[in-house]
Order: structure tokens, then C-alpha cells, then sequence
């Protein structure tokens, strides 16, 4: 049996989030229609389109959780899971390391702001809530794509908590990429 989460794992999940929600509101306040959908290049999204994903993902990550985690295996005998949960934090939102997102959660950029922060910050609330009412957390793990990728890897699996951070982690990494977007020399004033 893996550590049942610590107190201050729960309160340090919900900061994440709590911070992250101040950061996609100060972020998309007060953007007009034109600063919602410009896209610096054909090939990459508009802030519109980086909500969308980002609200999917999170929708995508609760239900797998949600169906998956129970039946999932163990993990292995002598796992590091602070060490993960510090790469999680360090590398999920670093931009260094580029990827491609899967069809299924790529953005039709069909969605209003209004509609888009809504909704993932249902997302929000909907994950918090399954990490304080969910038992057993670090007890199973599932494949994380993710991680794999941005720790070239070496880690290539996460626990029901690092799920939940790296939900959280990955809306920090898509809000790097909305000041990006808004530092587009072509962003409309």
C-alpha cells in the first residue's frame, strides 16, 4: 500500500489551483473579441483555443480517473512519489519541452470566454473534489503520457494525486502560453 495523501499534499493541490485561477482570470480580463481569437501564426492556437484545450484536458483526466484508477495496478515497490510529484510541479509546466496535443482534446475554437473559463473552472472544483473525496489516491497508478514526455521517460506513470497535479500543471504550462500569445508583436491593442 502506497501513503495515504498528507494534509498538506490536499492544501498544497488546492493553492495550485487556487492560483491558477487567479492566473487565467487576470490573463483573459478584459480581452476584447479580436484579442480571444488571434493567432500569431496559422499553426498555432489563439487564446480561445488554449482555454478549450485546457477545460478538455481537465474533463479528460477527471473522467479517466474517475473510470480507471480503481482497477489500475499498483505501484512498484519503492516508488518515489515526492520525487514525481516535484517533476510534476517543475516540467509539466515548461514550455522548453514541446508536444503535440492528441486529436481528442485539440480545440475547435468555437467556444465564448465567458463559456471557456466556466467551464474549466468546473474542472477545477470537479477535480478538487474527487482528490478530497476519493481514498487511496497513491494506491494505483495509470500510464501518463505527459510525464513521459517532459521527463524524457523517465518517469512514464502517475498516481491519482499526480493526475490531479498534473492537471493544475498543465493549465499553468497553456497560461505561459497565453502570454506568449499576448506578447505576439501582432496582438491586437
Amino acid at each position: 500500500m502506497s501513503p495515504a495523501l498528507q494534509i498538506t499534499e490536499l492544501e498544497q493541490a488546492r493553492c495550485y489551483f487556487d492560483r491558477v485561477r487567479q492566473l487565467v482570470t487576470r490573463a483573459t480580463a478584459s480581452l476584447t473579441e479580436s484579442q480571444w481569437k488571434f493567432k500569431p501564426a496559422p499553426d498555432r492556437w489563439s487564446i480561445a483555443e488554449i482555454l478549450e484545450h485546457m477545460a478538455v484536458a481537465q474533463e479528460r483526466v477527471l473522467g479517466r480517473l474517475q473510470t480507471q484508477l480503481q482497477a489500475a495496478p499498483a505501484p512498484p515497490a519503492g516508488r518515489d512519489h515526492k520525487r514525481i510529484d516535484a517533476a510534476i510541479f517543475e516540467k509539466i509546466p515548461d514550455r522548453s519541452v514541446k508536444a503535440q496535443a492528441p486529436e481528442m482534446i485539440r480545440p475547435t475554437g468555437t467556444w465564448t470566454l465567458p463559456f471557456a473559463v466556466d467551464r474549466l473552472f468546473e474542472g477545477h472544483s470537479q477535480l478538487l473534489e474527487f482528490l478530497e473525496t476519493t481514498p487511496g489516491l497513491r494506491d494505483h497508478v495509470l500510464e501518463s503520457p505527459p510525464l513521459k514526455v517532459v521527463t524524457k521517460g523517465e518517469y512514464d506513470a502517475a498516481d491519482g494525486y499526480q493526475w490531479v497535479l498534473t492537471a493544475a500543471a498543465h493549465d499553468e504550462r497553456h497560461l505561459r502560453q497565453i502570454e506568449e500569445v499576448k506578447s505576439d508583436p501582432g496582438f491586437p491593442k
